[in-house]
């Protein structure tokens, strides 16, 4: 019976030197960026090679190519550089809360919770950001933010996602639209006005009420990525749209308003984390968001957890 293979002791170095050579396909390049000299990049490539016993370029007059052998380990290593980084920056979070950056998008006031943190961590670094309406994972995933204040829908894989309160929907509409003034307004009212398309599909699919209730397709209006940009459309008389009660029409733009909505579930307003984060000021930010985030009332709500 053969004998199994020895363990393959990686230097974590080498595979970044290997990653950035793949990505430039040109050892000089990959040694600029790297900041090391070109031969000493050469020999710790080739110091990975005999280590894995693998050839990972091909090298001709045409220039450098990933092997057969590259392709297979490229995507490996890159998860594996990713994993390395992650578990450093969990225990540097866990081993020294010294800082934490708190996002929020438009129409969510974290600014009672934040107050609370900083009373109770003095000593912590608390700050905040404002973050575009599709910005709240990517921001979380890529460490720009340690907790976010966002609406649903969005991904919520890898992330810890708390419930802190409902808000409802409303019809947004022009100062001069037919039906500023309603006191509210059924789908059959607006069965005709073109509604912003956004890019993610589910994000527009949930508000822009598509399908309606009844199954029948929401009219299409332009795509927009901005808010401001959907709000120069409906100022102007071209669309109407569904937002969340927490932005009022005249908070967004004065020749804005909005008219309550008949028979649409309400939307989540949800504090998210990053799944598995032990840091403590995330911890403690999450118990000052259920306590001190807002309401459509004023009062905090906090009704479920999820991962």
């Amino acid at each position: 019976m053969p004998a199994a293979p020895l363990p393959v002791d990686l230097d974590l170095r080498l595979v970044r030197y290997f990653v950035a050579v793949a990505d430039h396909l040109n050892f000089g390049r990959a040694a600029t960026a790297l900041y090391v000299p070109q031969p000493s990049l050469s020999r710790q490539i080739r110091t990975l090679e005999q280590e894995l016993g693998a050839r990972l370029f091909d090298r001709t007059t045409q220039g450098t190519q990933l092997s057969a052998a590259g392709e297979v380990f490229l995507p490996l290593a890159r998860e594996l550089l990713r994993a390395a980084d992650e578990a450093a920056a969990r225990a540097r979070a866990v081993a020294l809360p010294r800082q934490i950056t708190i996002g929020y998008t438009t129409g969510i006031i974290v600014t009672l919770a934040v107050q609370d943190l900083r009373r109770r961590n003095p000593d912590a670094d608390v700050r905040t950001l404002h973050l575009a309406w599709n910005e709240p994972r990517p921001a979380l995933l890529d460490r720009s933010v340690d907790a976010v204040g966002a609406r649903l829908p969005f991904p919520t894989d890898r992330l810890h996602v708390t419930v802190l309160y409902d808000e409802p929907r409303v019809l947004l509409v022009s100062r001069d639209h037919r039906l500023a003034g309603r006191q509210s307004v059924t789908f059959d009212d607006i069965a005709g006005e073109p509604v912003p398309r956004e890019p993610d599909p589910t994000w527009s699919a949930f508000w822009r009420v598509d399908p309606r209730p009844d199954g029948k397709p929401a009219p299409d209006g332009p795509l927009v990525d901005a808010l401001e940009d959907k709000s120069e459309l409906i100022a102007s008389g071209q669309a109407v749209a569904v937002v969340s009660a927490g932005l009022r029409g005249d908070s967004l733009r004065p020749d804005l308003t909005t008219v309550a909505l008949e028979g649409v579930e309400r939307s989540h307003v949800v504090l998210a984390t990053r799944r598995g984060d032990r840091s403590r000021l995330v911890a403690a930010f999450r118990a000052a968001a259920q306590c001190h985030l807002p309401g459509p009332n004023g009062s905090a709500i906090a009704t479920q957890s999820f991962a």
